[in-house]
């Protein structure tokens, strides 16, 4: 049955009027804030897009759609997992909320999500509900209409076009990593036409979202700075084909066995097909030679050679706006203020695990023990005195004991303090929370790509298509290891070896960035979604100042336990499709064990 727009509630984006336009959200790129518009009384496609002012509220409208990783609790699409994060399905992190709409401990540790689950916003992607959808509508209502305006070059038409499209490359990609393949809307849907919308197979999709980003390509700038910072750029788009192909040329959708048994045509490839990696690492090679050309990106430096100086270099490379490291940064507004609700409420409420603290090696290089005697340390795992004995990305990524947190004081980890929590992990989340107040006086936004993200993406390419790691493997590998002074990596690595070295060096840049979990489900990571997750206990010799701690590694049980550890099934790797949309019959249909 073929349904009318007007009679659906939903088909993922909003049915909205033209008017919205004019309730732009505050979101700024460089140091221009393109507000609201005035009032206006006329709201037709020629007042619109009567001036190239009016028409830049449109696109950026569409930007405020991007996908962003922190709740902020302003909107509900950008709430997933009810107000928690997506590291928390991942070995990386443990939610301990417990409240009735987190996403995690509600639906996930238990196993009970399923495609009835009525409840949007509480999954870590519900397709239908989500964002994507608008920022879609939005960006082809421009594209459909950019020509009109008559204050506007061919030349700014078609930059502004290409942002356009990138933000339909984003919202699609998106879709992608977590729900496979799904229908492509290739224009702004008006609400009385019919509705029918096939889903377009893996390859389809991602044959889609390459030919978008190739379109943009050609007319976006290498970089958008000083008053276009925060708007798409060459560098970007490269990135985000590079994410894409990389994430569909990996084992779990480009094999010859199918993930799941009822892996389809719209959830993976029908064949491996080893030329995906030479696709994606030719995108890389075009990365690096247009670096090479173009110079202004790099990975941002220490200021001295000390831990404090690699630790604020790395900080700066994460949260701050602009910079020569990120390559994609979305917004949500401009207020200090904007993460107040995580940092205060939501973060006491999940923690990072003990088994993600023990990746982070020791400040030289050398790995972490596996075999470490938290009872018995043969040296201290986390300060000397009041030196720091680890990488420095640990310390701005986790609040181990003994650091100050979030308002300079010390970190309430430890049992004998008076606000421990007994069902935390022992560690606190620091990334994007900080030390100090002070620490968090700039314009916040979401790193959506850096560009070390690009660099192991490269060496993880090259180790696959050569069969082993290479020297600009190991290279890229070390610049990223080296800019917070850690040690190259051992040479002589087999294939297998230094895969793991950089899905671990994944893990520790991009800890609290939504990295973790798609590296996972690309590799089909079954142990890792199994494993048994550690807490450490920690013991203050002082119960308001301690100088000193005593530990033990503790079980995460209860409130922890994840039902995936008995009981996994790959059908987690993607997103249930809610029955709601499979009904409306456009022509979306159930993934794989939902």
């Amino acid at each position: 049955m073929i349904m009318k727009m007007k009679n659906i509630i939903k088909l993922g984006f909003l049915m909205m009027v033209v008017t919205a336009v004019w309730s732009c959200s505050e979101i700024e790129f460089g140091d221009e804030f393109l507000g609201t518009a005035p009032e206006v009384n006329e709201t037709t496609l020629d007042s619109m897009f009567s001036s190239k002012l009016y028409a830049e509220k449109v696109l950026t409208q569409a930007y405020t759609y991007l996908p962003y990783g922190i709740p902020t609790g302003t909107d509900g699409a950008n709430n997933k997992l009810g107000l928690n994060l997506l590291e928390s399905l991942t070995d990386l992190n443990s939610s301990f909320r417990d409240n009735a709409s987190d996403g995690p401990t509600k639906l996930y540790y238990n196993g009970s999500l399923n495609a009835s689950h009525s409840s949007a916003g509480n999954e870590a992607y519900r397709y239908g509900a989500e964002d994507d959808w608008s920022a879609i509508r939005y960006a082809w209502f421009y594209l459909e209409n950019v020509d009109r305006v008559p204050d506007m070059t061919a030349a700014e038409k078609a930059e502004r076009a290409a942002e356009a499209k990138m933000i339909l490359a984003i919202s699609y990609a998106e879709m992608l990593r977590y729900i496979g393949g799904f229908p492509y809307l290739n224009h702004a849907v008006e609400p009385t036409e019919t509705m029918e919308y096939p889903r377009l197979s893996f390859e389809q999709s991602v044959d889609t979202i390459i030919s978008l980003i190739d379109q943009a390509l050609p007319h976006l700038n290498w970089i958008m700075a000083g008053d276009d910072d925060g708007r798409m750029n060459k560098a970007g788009a490269y990135g985000l084909k590079l994410r894409v192909q990389l994430f569909a040329a990996s084992p779990t959708f480009n094999s010859s066995s199918p993930w799941h048994p009822q892996a389809d045509e719209y959830t993976r490839y029908a064949t491996g097909d080893a030329s995906r990696w030479e696709d994606a690492k030719k995108t890389a090679e075009e990365f690096i030679n247009a670096l090479n050309s173009n110079g202004y990106y790099d990975l941002i430096q220490p200021s001295e050679d000390t831990h404090e100086a690699r630790r604020l270099a790395y900080r700066q490379a994460y949260y701050q706006r602009g910079g020569t490291e990120v390559l994609i940064s979305t917004r949500k507004g401009s207020a200090t203020s904007l993460h107040d609700q995580m940092i205060t409420n939501y973060s006491l409420y999940w923690g990072p695990t003990l088994n993600y603290v023990n990746m982070f090696p020791w400040a030289d290089g050398s790995d972490f023990e596996e075999d470490f005697d938290w009872e018995n340390p043969s040296k201290q795992p986390f300060f000397e005195g009041k030196t720091p004995t680890r990488d420095p990305r640990l310390y701005e990524t986790v609040a181990v004991p003994g650091d100050i947190y979030k308002s300079g004081t010390v970190v309430t980890t430890y049992s004998n303090h008076a606000n421990y929590k007994v069902t935390s992990t022992g560690f606190m989340m620091m990334k994007f929370v900080l030390q100090q107040a002070a620490d968090r006086t700039t314009r916040p936004h979401w790193p959506y790509l850096r560009l070390p993200e690009v660099y192991l993406s490269y060496a993880e390419i090259l180790n696959q298509v050569n069969g082993g790691p290479n020297a600009v493997a190991y290279e890229y590998v070390n610049k990223v290891r080296n800019r917070v002074g850690l040690s190259n990596l051992p040479t002589g690595m087999s294939q297998a070896e230094f895969r793991e070295a950089v899905l671990r060096e994944r893990a520790l840049e991009f800890g609290y960035e939504e990295v973790r979990w798609f590296d996972l489900v690309r590799y089909g990571r079954v142990s890792d979604f199994k494993k048994t997750l550690y807490g450490l206990e920690s013991v203050g010799n002082d119960d308001l100042n301690p100088t000193a701690f005593t530990f033990e590694q503790k079980d995460l049980i209860g409130i922890h336990t994840r039902y995936w550890k008995t009981n996994w099934d790959t059908k987690w790797y993607l997103a249930p499709i809610p029955l709601v949309e499979i009904n409306k019959n456009y022509g979306m249909t159930q993934n794989p064990g939902w």
